[in-house]
């Protein structure tokens, strides 16, 4: 290996290219998903059965279905049934649906831990369902959740790295091909790694500070 900081710092251009692209792929997955995990989480508690069948097969399907799978399915397979999408759109899209999978549970589960009393309390001073869902459910049920989606976030950040496959010029795509020109594969992928970790440690120590401040509300 015969690599310099010079040349470090001449790859250092595209791989924040490529940090960018990942960062916009985490942030549109999330803008999409979370919100549709709201609403899976919602509706696999509702009493009409079909639609409770409906979003606890989307649950999951998105849960045992690998992103990986997901990516080739929605990039390479929808274009068999008319439905062609750019590389950008595909990864949002399949990650957006594995996210929305996943943060239902952990929304649902937010929720749930509301305590019971609550509800009672709802009904009491004579509350709608809708109006028991907005001013005293999600206010507390997300609280409690959001440690856990910014966890998983993260998660997400690192699972772009997934979407080489559709040709996305993301962080690791990027660093493949520095490799791929240079030969030097192992101090192009060792930047891409650093670059990943300047990202996902400070997030991690975040949501850790988030967790403990949680956890203080939450005994009080």
């Amino acid at each position: 290996m015969d690599v310099s900081l010079a040349d470090i710092a001449a790859w250092l251009p595209d791989l924040t290219d490529g940090l960018t692209v990942s960062l916009i792929v985490t942030a549109g997955s999330l803008l999409l998903g979370i919100p549709l995990g709201l609403l899976l989480a919602l509706g696999v508690q509702a009493q009409w059965r079909p639609l409770r069948g409906a979003c606890l097969a989307f649950v999951e399907i998105g849960r045992g279905t690998p992103a990986l799978v997901l990516l080739q399915f929605v990039y390479f397979g929808l274009p068999a049934v008319g439905l062609t999408m750019t590389s950008y759109a595909a990864a949002i899209l399949a990650l957006a649906c594995n996210t929305g999978a996943y943060t239902s549970e952990i929304i649902r589960a937010g929720l749930q831990s509301v305590p019971h009393g609550q509800r009672e309390a709802a009904t009491a001073i004579g509350l709608s369902r809708l109006d028991e869902l907005r001013y005293v459910l999600l206010p507390q049920g997300l609280r409690i959740a959001v440690p856990a989606l910014l966890g998983f976030s993260i998660l997400i950040f690192q699972g772009t790295s997934l979407c080489f496959v559709v040709a996305l010029p993301e962080l690791l795509s990027r660093a493949y091909e520095i490799g791929s020109t240079t030969f030097e594969y192992f101090p192009a992928l060792l930047a891409a790694a650093c670059l990943y970790a300047v990202i996902c440690i400070p997030a991690s120590i975040l949501v850790g500070a988030v967790e403990r401040r949680a956890g203080h509300y939450s005994r009080r």
